[in-house]
């Protein structure tokens, strides 16, 4: 499978603990009381290895206990599906046991508040249900001996009959001196004695032919065709019996069904405490602190999918602070493939994590809790709705904007890149200023850009902060550092990542030329394939509103005290000046 959150996260024992967690992640929460709750379950699984270690080798035992129970009540159960439920209910007083071996232990004690019994359940199966059923109930051998004297007897019944069949073969090698007869069973003719064709002279005469062969003949007997008719519908309403009793079983289970998802639900919630706590062991996690307010902090914090697919101890992880007060909006510039996309969207996850009760990957984080979280990342068409790339990337930002609340977090990656230069730029400027300025909007968002002129926006709007990822340049070659930093980045080095790709050295020699030709300077390719270190750094063209020199000086004339010959010298001298 990809590799996501929830697969770094999930490490249950049951598909009951899987769906939940599942869920959690779906419906992360707002209430900071519920998630401390929550925080204290993974705190105690996270303290208690070795306990944690006996619950979780107890939940290997465990089925599937929701869908069990649901496929009884549905009357779609197997006998096998039956027993193991049982073995699975049986299992859960342990993992109580377990839990309540230590008296301090309030953290997880709600966690079995509620749960009912269910041993009268278990004790049933336990009469009820041989230890290993056929898959089918027609195939007999269901019900156990002694839960029913009905079907005792007629079991007890067919084996004396069958036992009587058994015996026939040497009772009557004996009576006939035939050492070569046999008695045998086939479905068409039922019981039988066969008799080589050499010694047929010595058949008696009570035998009465059932069936002729090539050599041999098939006979039967009065008491061998009344003891096949014994057995015969004996084993007939057996089926029928197990049939019904099975039934009247699945009934008296399903009537239990209330009681027995408390136990299915505290073992899901037991798994689920019992993986992230794991997780958070192995991966070096700590548990967040949670508040009302409106600030985000993250020291040293990682993306825990990338963590987990590079070597230990590669990612390099980062600080961050949002603040609907003042670090509202943090524009992010940098390179290609420096880690832009990585690190916003490892903000949004850590988030999500903090606030479905998990440990976090950092070296701590106070998450004041968000009422959603928004992302705007990715670009693909919509083939079968007509849709373009840049259609779906404004209508998701559309719907970022018409929806987020101040408590919101909102991550926009590379907004504005379906379309042209100057129209990606106006619309992601746009879309800054409404974030920062509307009331109703004034969430916390992270915006990652290469639009450079977007770094002018800090200058005019208080709670925007630039950051980029660092950069080392060292003989024409790009080192990317990963690290967030204070202010804005000037350049993409979009030319260097295509040579890191292995485009052809032409292609990229040529790029180069374009690019120093289209920021205004000499064009000067070095021999690695790369600008020399004497090229001058890229001219931005400013996105925010200049006023020329003389729009100041008309702005500061008096009219009114200047005579008519005045300001039509004025006005020459302004114009002149202008051309």
């Amino acid at each position: 499978t990809a590799a996501s959150m929830l697969t770094v996260l999930d490490r249950t024992k049951t598909s009951m603990g899987a769906r939940l967690l599942r869920r959690w992640v779906g419906r992360p929460l707002l209430n900071v009381q519920e998630l401390s709750k929550r925080q204290d379950a993974v705190e105690w699984f996270h303290r208690s290895a070795v306990r944690r270690s006996r619950v979780t080798a107890v939940l290997q035992k465990i089925a599937d206990i929701e869908r069990l129970i649901n496929k009884v009540s549905a009357s779609a159960s197997s006998p096998r599906d039956v027993v193991s439920l049982g073995r699975s209910l049986a299992a859960a007083p342990e993992i109580w046991t377990i839990l309540g071996e230590d008296e301090d232990a309030p953290a997880i004690a709600w966690i079995t508040d509620g749960v009912q019994d269910a041993s009268e359940t278990v004790d049933l199966i336990g009469r009820a249900i041989t230890d290993d059923p056929p898959l089918n109930v027609g195939d007999g051998g269901v019900i156990r001996q002694g839960f029913s004297d009905d079907l005792d007897r007629l079991r007890n019944s067919s084996r004396e009959a069958q036992d009587y069949i058994a015996s026939l073969e040497k009772t009557e090698r004996e009576r006939t001196g035939i050492k070569s007869l046999k008695v045998g069973y086939n479905k068409v003719f039922g019981y039988y004695i066969e008799i080589s064709r050499a010694n047929l002279s010595q058949a008696p005469d009570d035998y009465i032919r059932r069936q002729t062969l090539v050599n041999a003949e098939r006979y039967m007997t009065p008491q061998m065709k009344e003891y096949e008719s014994l057995i015969l519908n004996a084993q007939e309403r057996i089926v029928e019996l197990e049939s019904t009793l099975f039934r009247q079983v699945c009934r008296q289970i399903a009537d239990a069904a209330v009681s027995i998802m408390t136990v299915a639900r505290a073992i899901a919630q037991v798994d689920a405490f019992a993986s992230l706590a794991e997780v958070a062991e192995r991966q070096g996690y700590v548990r967040p602190e949670l508040n009302e307010g409106d600030t985000i902090t993250i020291v040293q914090g990682r993306h825990p999918v990338v963590e987990n697919t590079i070597e230990a101890g590669k990612f390099v992880p980062n600080d961050i602070r949002l603040s609907t007060r003042d670090e509202q909006v943090i524009m992010l510039t940098g390179p290609n493939m420096a880690g832009k996309s990585t690190f916003i969207r490892q903000v949004a996850v850590i988030t999500l994590m903090a606030q479905i009760g998990s440990f976090v990957p950092a070296d701590s984080a106070t998450v004041g809790v968000v009422d959603r979280i928004f992302t705007r990342v990715g670009l693909q068409d919509d083939l079968s709705t007509g849709q373009s790339t840049f259609m779906i990337e404004m209508l998701e930002t559309a719907t970022i904007l018409n929806h987020a609340t101040p408590r919101s977090l909102v991550v926009l990656d590379e907004i504005g890149r379906g379309t042209s230069t100057y129209d990606g730029l106006a619309i992601a400027r746009a879309v800054a200023e409404f974030i920062h300025n509307h009331p109703r909007a004034g969430c916390k968002t992270l915006f990652a850009t290469h639009y450079h002129e977007l770094t002018q926006l800090a200058d005019v709007l208080p709670k925007v902060q630039n950051y980029n990822v660092a950069v080392v340049e060292e003989d024409g070659e790009v080192v990317f550092l990963h690290r967030i930093v204070p202010g804005g980045a000037d350049r993409s080095y979009g030319v260097y990542v295509a040579r890191l790709a292995g485009m052809p050295s032409a292609v990229i020699n040529r790029a180069w030329e374009v690019l120093t030709e289209l920021e205004g300077k000499p064009s000067a390719t070095a021999a690695n394939g790369g600008p020399s270190p004497s090229t001058a750094e890229a001219q931005q063209l400013s996105l925010l509103p200049t006023m020329p020199p003389v729009i100041d000086e008309l702005l500061a004339l008096d009219v009114s005290s200047l005579t008519p010959l005045e300001a039509i010298t004025k006005l020459y001298e302004i114009q002149e000046r202008a051309r």
